[in-house]
């Protein structure tokens, strides 16, 4: 499947003016309206890290069997990082390099995790929904940190949650998903409606604090998953693509 990365940034010029510019065009463009296959086939979920100082971005993409929930593909594309990391506009550093792990996968997903913010986003355009508008896929934003909003405290037993509210807008959730943890960012990013990301967050929990699909892209991504995806019969082939 091929994902130009082309299509990431446009006309871009490299300023932080015009890239907040960007996003706020891009974030027009999100569709938080339920566009899901129910049930999906396919899911998919992505995490990025960093390698030799930062100068290397390493995304990790976990293609999933959405019925037993067992990886089917596990990929690792390598890109030279394009720049710095700034506040508010994590998906100009990481997204060159989750598109290219996307291409790699054999199957489209139906649905995508992506490690990070949906519209939970000061500008309404986190990672994930940069992700989403860019390929076309439904995606969901699960991040560990709040970055736009705010929440009450949601109670100390999984399943119990929150809703996230910046400039009066309901923007996603706070999930306690699994007990004695700090809460999960849940938000839509694409052709998710922000309601249903958390339903869906929710039916992929097995007992950890990530679901699955992020769950398995985190570890496969920080160097914690070989075993685990070698275990499954899957070897995640490791590219640097430039």
């Amino acid at each position: 499947m091929d994902t130009p990365s082309h299509k990431v940034f446009g006309d871009w010029d490299g300023s932080l003016m015009q890239a907040r510019a960007l996003q706020a065009t891009l974030a027009r463009q999100v569709r938080l309206q339920d566009e899901v296959a129910d049930p999906p086939r396919w899911l998919a979920g992505f995490d990025v890290g960093f390698e030799d100082e930062g100068r290397i971005t390493r995304a990790a993409a976990v293609l999933i069997d959405a019925e037993t929930l067992q990886p089917q593909q596990a990929e690792i594309a390598r890109v030279p990082t394009s720049m710095p990391y700034v506040p508010g506009l994590l998906s100009f550093r990481e997204l060159p390099a989750l598109l290219a792990a996307l291409g790699l996968l054999r199957q489209r997903p139906d649905l995508v995790f992506v490690d990070g913010q949906g519209i939970a986003h000061p500008r309404r355009l986190g990672i994930a929904a940069h992700f989403g508008v860019v390929s076309g896929l439904p995606s969901i934003g699960v991040a560990k940190k709040l970055l736009a909003g705010r929440y009450d405290e949601p109670g100390p037993q999984a399943g119990e949650r929150s809703p996230i509210v910046h400039r009066g807008e309901t923007v996603g959730w706070a999930l306690r998903s699994k007990p004695r943890c700090n809460p999960l960012i849940v938000s839509p990013g694409h052709r998710v409606a922000v309601d249903s990301a958390l339903h869906w967050t929710l039916r992929y929990l097995r007992g950890y604090r990530l679901p699955e699909p992020t769950r398995l892209a985190d570890r496969l991504a920080s160097r914690r998953g070989e075993v685990a995806v070698q275990a499954a019969g899957i070897i995640g082939r490791s590219r640097l693509l430039l």
